[in-house]
């Protein structure tokens, strides 16, 4: 197994890289856009090829990596099902499993810092963003926050094991890692009766605003740039022209989907599946999309959940010569909002 706790100084936030071996995939959490190139540099000294990068929640004291990690690997940007920042190409949800090739997560929706806020469970720790630091708690007073909420979500995560270790987004007192059972001892945020209790606290913290709100919040919305250039291009097509190619013999429908989010939101009939992670095979020559596209003359129309992936495959795909593939702007949301037939 390998883990990293990477720091920046600037805005006192955690990011952490996993992956199972040297040479495999690998998955970041709460990238800060200053240190992707110190990631980069990390990953191909250990011949990591990232897949996925995840932000806990929208950031308002840094601006993320997200996009420009992105821009430079083609991985997948991950976010909770509530985020409305436009870089995210896979949304998770309660419930569901962050997964790469020898490492699964279990996804926990904590809401109450910000209302997109999630934690991430993995063994024997928990990533838990800023719902619950070291010996404190994320503030709730922005963001649409929730004292109320957020005490909810402690409650989920102090019923942890007492010997989980606890890693948080953010630190700025130098200390690294708690647990579970050191936090219900020691924080004293934690030391209230109750929810009404912990409501005053949190009304009462008088906090200013961090220094790169009104910069870090904007700039974390507006990173997905790629959709809009794909359509410059001429390489898209809008959900509801798509639906009168469906069924067309001259028309191959590629889901870039993981099977787990197949499962829970459907696929469109007579789509061939072939996950994004496997993208650069099956469009050069020999690859499984390439061959269907030369031998059968059919042109490849992907799609994902939200665009951002399909657009990335598509500017793939012409850089392999499939000049006819082109890809749904707004992926599956778009082709159900537009009433596109849809099956399990």
């Amino acid at each position: 197994m390998i883990f990293r706790q990477l720091f920046d100084s600037a805005s006192g936030t955690y990011s952490y890289l996993l992956a199972s071996r040297v040479g495999g995939e690998a998955l970041i959490i709460d990238p800060v856009l200053e240190k992707v190139d110190r990631y980069l540099k990390l990953m191909e000294e250990l011949d990591l090829k990232l897949v996925k990068a995840v932000d806990t929640h929208l950031h308002a004291d840094h601006i993320t990596g997200l996009g420009a990690l992105r821009d430079r690997t083609q991985c997948v940007t991950v976010m909770g099902e509530q985020s409305k920042v436009d870089v995210v190409s896979m949304r998770i949800g309660e419930g569901d499993k962050l997964r790469i090739e020898g490492v699964s997560l279990d996804v926990l929706y904590t809401p109450g810092h910000t209302d997109d806020s999630y934690s991430f469970v993995m063994g024997d720790r928990v990533f838990t963003g800023d719902t619950l630091l070291i010996r404190g708690t994320g503030r709730t007073d922005f963001q649409n926050g929730s004292a109320r909420a957020q005490y909810e979500s402690l409650q989920r995560l102090l019923r942890l094991p007492e010997e989980t270790l606890v890693f948080p987004a953010h630190d700025y007192k130098g200390d690294t890692v708690s647990t579970i059972g050191e936090e219900k001892r020691f924080n004293p945020r934690l030391q209230v009766g109750d929810v009404d209790e912990y409501v005053a606290l949190m009304d009462n913290l008088k906090l200013p605003n961090p220094k790169m709100m009104d910069v870090a919040v904007p700039a974390n919305m507006r990173q997905g740039l790629m959709q809009s250039e794909i359509v410059r291009r001429g390489w898209s097509i809008s959900a509801a022209d798509a639906q009168a190619l469906l069924g067309r013999s001259d028309v191959a429908f590629v889901d870039l989907r993981e099977r787990a989010e197949r499962d829970k939101h459907g696929v469109i009939p007579g789509s061939i599946h072939a996950p994004y992670a496997d993208l650069r095979e099956n469009v050069h020559p020999g690859g499984m999309l390439h061959e269907l596209a030369a031998s059968t003359g059919k042109r490849l129309l992907f799609y994902c959940a939200f665009g951002e992936r399909s657009a990335m495959a598509v500017q793939a795909a012409q850089d392999a010569g499939l000049a006819l593939a082109r890809h749904i702007e707004g992926g599956m949301s778009a082709w159900r909002a537009a009433g596109g037939a849809c099956e399990r």
